[in-house]
């Protein structure tokens, strides 16, 4: 992916990052079918919503950066950053394809294929992402983790549904999934 994809606002980005691949240098890999978008100081549910802090400093740096956090006391999630500053899409879930056993050791034993990647704590642990890839850049890949498109187009104008988890700006309809996919993490809106 290039550096332009994500020059743009985070509401732009969110529904053209499906069908992405995130992909891991080990050979993890799998295709982004979940996203929510968080824009800044206009989203009461965005971390930058206040301005920039140590913690959420890497939304205010450029685009195509890794914005990683950790929530509830338990779980890493990451952030695709975006432009202008402060705004990001968040990798909710993805299907898993490549790497499978290192995402299941990963995980734990028994986990289905189905929900190794089903939820963004789940996602980063499948795929080992912790604090230690907060700010790398997916753009130019160097630090082991990159956005790839391997040519599969995103959803014909998905539908944009409320974000999930959040306790303010619910009513936004910013988080898109890939229409019938299994993998989403979620109830979604199959229509219109």
């Amino acid at each position: 992916m290039t550096r332009s994809f994500f020059e743009r606002p985070a509401t732009t980005v969110g529904p053209q990052l499906l069908n992405k691949i995130l992909a891991r240098s080990d050979g993890r890999a799998g295709r982004i079918v979940e996203v929510e978008a968080y824009a800044g100081s206009v989203d009461p549910a965005a971390h930058t919503f206040r301005g920039k802090t140590p913690r959420n400093a890497v939304m205010f740096g450029p685009p195509g950066h890794l914005y990683v956090y950790f929530t509830y006391g338990v779980h890493w999630c990451c952030n695709c950053v975006c432009h202008p500053a402060g705004e990001g899409v968040l990798i909710r879930a993805l299907e898993p394809m490549h790497g499978l056993g290192l995402m299941q050791e990963a995980r734990r034993e028994g986990t289905r294929h189905r929900d190794l990647c089903r939820g963004p704590g789940r996602l980063a642990q499948a795929l080992g992402i912790t604090g230690a890839q907060n700010g790398i850049d997916l753009v130019r890949a160097l630090d082991g983790f990159a956005v790839l498109d391997d040519g599969v187009a995103p959803p014909r104008d998905p539908p944009g549904t409320p974000r999930i988890g959040i306790r303010v700006g619910t009513d936004l309809p910013w988080r898109w999934s890939v229409p019938d996919s299994r993998y989403v993490s979620g109830p979604v809106a199959r229509s219109r």
